[in-house]
């Protein structure tokens, strides 16, 4: 027997056509109810922890990068986040203290002083963290950059590139080559920036005599090397 031919309706559609369309809309239709749904919980997922009297936990002393030593920065000097299912983390931003690393943690836990950073390399190769990764931190002086980097402060001062030395270099590469892997960050320039280059600030650090060559590929290398 050949195969029956199917009825064609006014419209000059098949039945077959038809029963298609509406098996297709109605599959569409549940599939966007399904993602409003998923959406909606994400969504509910994020912001529950905001809740008056809700707190996301969190485990005293535990730091993001395996070496770390946890010291608190002021509270006042970061707020809680939930990154990045809050806020998505696509960059790392690289300062220099203009000081001492004895003074940067002082100013750090200072509330009056209003900025703070996550993490402070000093020139032993010695890394401090002080704020979660999953917290905002207010170091790079624009809320944007601040939402989605993680900024670290590097002991020194931009003018005596003496200050620079190999350990800390190699320390600070292995902690940004970290964070990229951990986020799915890009090693490159336009995603390891310096805090001159976030827009709107007024700050020129890690100022000229920081070798960027050098340290792209240090992390290059370090993002290759299994933890």
């Amino acid at each position: 027997m050949g195969a029956r031919k199917a009825s064609k309706g006014k419209s000059g559609g098949t039945d077959a056509d038809r029963r298609i369309g509406r098996r297709a809309l109605l599959i569409g239709g549940a599939a966007a109810a399904l993602g409003t749904a998923v959406l909606a919980r994400d969504e509910l997922g994020r912001l529950w922890w905001r809740m008056p009297g809700v707190e996301k936990p969190r485990k005293e002393g535990e730091v993001d990068f395996a070496g770390a030593r946890w010291v608190a920065a002021s509270d006042a000097n970061w707020r809680r986040a939930d990154r990045p299912d809050d806020y998505g983390v696509d960059m790392v931003v690289i300062h220099v203290t203009q000081g001492s690393f004895d003074s940067a943690v002082k100013v750090f836990q200072d509330p009056e002083h209003g900025a703070a950073a996550h993490y402070i390399v000093r020139k032993d190769g010695h890394v401090t963290q002080m704020i979660r990764e999953l917290d905002v931190a207010y170091h790079a002086g624009n809320r944007d950059f601040n939402e989605r980097s993680v900024g670290i402060e590097h002991e020194g001062f931009v003018d005596r590139p003496e200050g620079f030395t190999d350990e800390m270099y190699a320390a600070s590469a292995r902690l940004t080559a970290r964070i990229c892997a951990r986020y799915d960050i890009p090693v490159d320039r336009e995603h390891i920036i310096g805090h001159v280059e976030v827009p709107g600030t007024d700050h020129t650090d890690p100022g000229e005599h920081w070798d960027w060559k050098r340290y792209m590929k240090l992390v290059r290398q370090a993002r290759t090397t299994p933890a």
